[in-house]
């Protein structure tokens, strides 16, 4: 097996973090590289949704389109990055809509996986607080792959991913 690594981001996920400090802009090329500790690295896949726009759209939804579009072409022009989008569903619920990200955990599983049972990296460096990521690390983990989870205290990732990493 070779002495590589891929990060994995859980947009979502950094993006709750990010906000308790401001929304400050950090280089996710800075932040892979860090987190490599000297292993080659394979990727870095940061995995999110686009954000949602009605038909036809509100000028606050095409700003936010936009600035996401520009996020995801900067972040796919860094070497060895994968942009890996779910989609956004608007749900209707008494108390309003909500918005729903869909395939995004089941996007950064199947490529955990796929990377970790072919035996193209050592280390799978994952930056969430999911507990839906548990079964994948459990495999990945049989498969020889070390699995090790960065993360803030709030908001707190779940126990069960703590344990599993």
């Amino acid at each position: 097996m070779p002495d590589r690594c891929a990060i994995f981001i859980d947009g979502g996920y950094i993006k709750k973090v990010l906000m308790r400090f401001g929304k400050p802009r950090i280089s996710y090329l800075a932040l892979s590289e860090r987190l490599r500790g000297g292993k080659e690295r394979l990727r870095t896949y940061y995995y999110d949704c686009a954000p949602y726009v009605s038909s036809p759209p509100d000028p606050e939804e095409l700003e936010r389109a936009e600035s996401f579009d520009r996020f995801k072409r900067t972040i796919e022009q860094e070497s060895r990055f994968q942009v890996r989008l779910g989609r956004l569903q608007k749900i209707w619920t008494p108390g309003g809509e909500k918005f729903t990200q869909k395939m995004v955990d089941i996007l950064l599983t199947c490529d955990l996986l796929k990377l970790a049972l072919e035996h193209q990296i050592s280390q799978a460096v994952l930056i969430a607080g999911d507990n839906d990521f548990v079964p994948a690390i459990q495999i990945a983990k049989d498969a020889g792959t070390v699995v090790q989870l960065y993360y803030s205290q709030d908001p707190n990732p779940h126990e069960e991913l703590l344990a599993a990493c």
